[in-house]
């Protein structure tokens, strides 16, 4: 197929695929005009490095943001590397702010996540007319009242749901424990497998989701455990009823915990300072790109399989006797092993370093929180 004839406000959209020529008319008279040679309609061109080089609309960023240098820093990890990240605290020190910041230290999109974002907004018929590629990465950020359908995708005539919609970018959970259980069940195997397959009588469809899930959640019900003052008025079995609404396998599936304390007056009152994390997360995409270039299902090290972290997480002695005691002291599973691999990964990428070391190792089991106060 080498000429498309489509509805003009289709025609940018389809511009984007390369080897074909998109006409688009405006009424069915036009397109008997241009059949029987009457009035020709001109193809649409669509220059897509020129419209991924645009400056994109300003996003939030971490230069924005007052004290939380723990937080940040495991936002700059969970971006290089796309793995999964859950901040917990109390009301009010920014757990959500800090999320919505994500997308703006990703690296710009490529053409081909371009494309690939494009495809499933398109299908769900979020490309407005006239539009043409998706430029910047989307924040999409379900509220908790949100049903399976709503976020695994589904329904009589099958549509992407949010994790789909989140494809090469994040999917914001705020308030997790509010999720009903099915929900967040749904998202054990987009997680694992990156996509999400909908099997029905007659068709099998299956839509990428390929994203990073953030999410943030009080430590208890009143939200106040922990803080200091001993404000907390919810018992032990309060909190742990409330932690058990997430099931301990979707805990596992998240690669960094952070404690997101409440903020100290003089770091509100402290000045900002412009943040390069987004050149260092692009040096560190950039690295494992080279590293993976030949493993196409790879392209982050959150996306690496057992054979990946053989080859590219070895561990000299030193670190493996310090992952070993993790292990039996904070109970972790082969999963949980495996994800602090990739995050000691991604750690050494940020610093350049080919070879993982103790410190790389060691930072990464400080990101693994609810471990710890499972042990405490």
């Amino acid at each position: 197929m080498t000429k498309l004839l489509l509805p003009r406000a289709n025609a940018r959209e389809a511009g984007a695929v390369e080897g074909v020529e998109i006409l688009g008319a405006e009424t069915p008279g036009e397109v008997l005009e241009h059949l029987s040679g009457e009035c020709a309609i001109g193809p649409t061109r669509l220059n897509i490095a020129r419209l991924l080089e645009r400056p994109p609309a300003r996003q939030p960023d971490l230069s924005e943001v007052r004290g939380q240098q723990f937080a940040k820093r495991a936002l700059e990890i969970a971006a290089a590397g796309g793995h999964n990240l859950l901040l917990i605290g109390p009301p009010g020190p920014g757990k959500t702010m800090l999320a919505r910041r994500l997308p703006g230290i990703l690296p710009p999109l490529t053409v081909a996540e371009s494309i690939d974002i494009t495809k499933v907004h398109s299908v769900a018929g979020l490309v407005p007319a006239g539009g043409a590629l998706v430029a910047q990465r989307p924040f999409r950020s379900p509220h908790h009242t949100a049903s399976d359908a709503g976020l695994v995708g589904g329904g009589a005539i099958s549509r992407p749901g949010e994790v789909s919609l989140a494809h090469h970018s994040v999917l914001f959970l705020d308030e997790l424990p509010e999720y009903r259980r099915s929900v967040l069940e749904a998202l054990r195997q987009p997680m694992e497998d990156g996509v999400v397959t909908h099997s029905r009588a007659r068709s099998t469809l299956q839509y990428p989701a390929r994203f990073m899930r953030a999410a943030a959640m009080n430590p208890c019900p009143c939200g106040l455990y922990g803080v200091e003052g001993d404000r907390c008025t919810c018992d032990p079995a309060a909190v742990a009823r409330y932690r058990s609404r997430v099931s301990g396998p979707l805990w596992d599936r998240i690669d960094l915990h952070i404690e997101v304390p409440a903020v100290l007056v003089e770091d509100l009152r402290a000045t900002g300072s412009a943040e390069p994390s987004i050149n260092r997360v692009t040096a560190a995409r950039e690295r494992q790109h080279r590293r993976f270039r030949r493993t196409p299902d790879v392209g982050a090290n959150s996306h690496m399989g057992p054979r990946e972290i053989r080859r590219w997480c070895a561990l000299d002695d030193a670190s493996a006797r310090i992952l070993g005691q993790a292990m039996i002291r904070l109970a972790l599973s082969a999963r949980a092993h495996d994800r602090v691999l990739k995050v000691a990964r991604t750690i050494a990428d940020l610093g350049g370093a080919d070879r993982l070391s103790t410190h790389h190792v060691g930072e990464a089991i400080q990101y693994r929180l609810l471990d710890r106060s499972r042990i405490g």
